[in-house]
């Protein structure tokens, strides 16, 4: 542990969450929107489905931790739901067993302490025709929006069982116009506006749940947040202008995460 304790925000899934800390991902735009309010943790694995996770979960997740974390955003789904291959290899999970093992993340995570709260990801949509562009190299991926959607709704009755917050990625990339061209970078991993699109429905669950503490950035502190003779002066001479205080606001405004008439 570095300095003063801050909330732990932990990413945990496969490639949609590793590539989150790339340009203008989703997990790098939240790591910034959170500076000196809360550390965002990567545990993100390309490839990996839920079976592959829960094999490791008490290494990544260990309950006897001296510090556990406050948030933990899970996404798994989109590899377990690929067809199954011929050669009995790859990612694929059968739905029955992607419930199960998603129901036992949930359980150990819950586990960690009572301060622990969860959103999970369902699995998004994909554009078909863009991934056979790109790799084209490759057989047919096994890749199609009926099995993406078949495991999403399956991520959302699970967590409506276990009152777990989620997140339909399925249906929120859709609700962008073109969103096939624009929230792809092949057809599976998400550009800059699909990464927008996840971050404001996140944010949107912070700031609705009515978890104590809450953890919407506006009702986090910022760490050594008081007035400094190092930062600028302000209109009147008197004061200095924190600027950790307007971090947030610049994101914000910068990235338009939101309408005019949004906080």
């Amino acid at each position: 542990m570095v300095g003063p304790v801050r909330p732990q925000f932990v990413l945990f899934g496969s490639s949609i969450v590793q590539l989150s800390f790339g340009c203008e991902g989703w997990g790098s735009i939240l790591a910034d929107l959170y500076s000196r309010k809360a550390d965002i943790i990567l545990r993100g694995y390309s490839g990996w489905n839920s079976r592959r996770a829960l094999l490791v979960l008490d290494q990544v997740f260990p309950k006897d931790a001296a510090i556990q974390p406050s948030l933990v955003i899970v996404y798994f789904g989109g590899n377990d739901s690929l067809r199954p291959h011929p050669s009995g290899l790859g990612p694929h999970v059968p739905l029955p067993e992607y419930v199960d093992n998603m129901k036992k993340i949930a359980t150990h995570l819950k586990g960690l302490s009572e301060k622990t709260r969860l959103i999970f990801l369902t699995a998004p949509p994909v554009n078909e025709e863009q991934i056979l562009e790109f790799y084209s190299e490759f057989e047919d991926m096994g890749r199609t929006n009926e099995l993406c959607r078949e495991y999403s709704d399956a991520c959302l009755e699970l967590c409506k069982e276990m009152d777990i917050k989620a997140i339909d990625m399925f249906t929120s990339i859709q609700k962008k116009k073109n969103w096939r061209t624009t929230c792809f970078t092949d057809g599976i991993h998400f550009t800059f506006e699909a990464s927008k699109i996840i971050l404001k429905e996140i944010l949107k669950v912070l700031k609705e749940a009515d978890w104590e503490p809450s953890l919407h950035f506006r009702s986090l502190p910022a760490q050594f947040g008081e007035d400094s003779p190092y930062d600028p002066i302000s209109a009147d001479g008197k004061t200095t202008i924190n600027i950790s205080d307007n971090h947030s606001d610049v994101i914000i405004q910068r990235l338009k995460l939101y309408d005019d008439d949004e906080n």
